[in-house]
């Protein structure tokens, strides 16, 4: 029993030490989502970096260009094909199973860095977590921050749950 134990304390310590890796303290905005699936499962539909329109409604058309890892670039067209933003990879790990983009251009926010992570929760379980910081928010008149925070929240909401869709077939 005393093994027993001790063996749930080491393993609540790394499940800890994983969320702590997980989350960045000075995100303004985290969404995390458990999934139903390995976390392998999970970073195959993520790590591709050229599905975004298969992951998001808001994105119609992705010119990915460069290296499937840092270096990268992807011009993400809307619906409508009036709106434009594009993104920079600027850091990839597969062993981390996590990737970071800088929105370069197209968005109302200054110094713009979004992460995805998937974090490995064991029997077949994940969780990913997306992350999104900015200096500044810029004033314009299609939005107000608390209007593109609520974006963002939606729009990350709505990959997360089809990237877990996706990895669960």
């Amino acid at each position: 029993m005393k093994r027993l134990k001790n063996v749930m304390v080491i393993a609540i310590a790394l499940f800890g030490f994983n969320q702590m890796n997980a989350q960045n303290p000075n995100a303004k905005i985290t969404n995390t989502l458990v999934v139903e699936a390995s976390a392998d499962d999970v970073w195959e539909v993520l790590r591709e970096l050229d599905n975004i329109d298969e992951l998001s409604s808001l994105v119609a058309k992705v010119e990915y260009t460069g290296n499937k890892a840092v270096g990268g670039t992807r011009v993400c067209t809307s619906p409508d094909g009036q709106g434009k933003f594009k993104e920079s990879i600027v850091a990839f790990d597969d062993a981390g199973r996590t990737y970071t983009y800088a929105v370069v251009e197209g968005v109302p926010a200054a110094g713009m860095v979004n992460n995805f992570k998937v974090v490995d929760l064991g029997y077949k379980k994940s969780m990913i977590v997306w992350t999104s910081t900015y200096e500044k928010f810029m004033k314009n008149p299609q939005m107000n921050e608390e209007q593109f925070n609520g974006f963002l929240n939606t729009a990350s909401k709505e990959m997360m749950a089809n990237a877990a869709k996706m990895a669960s077939k």
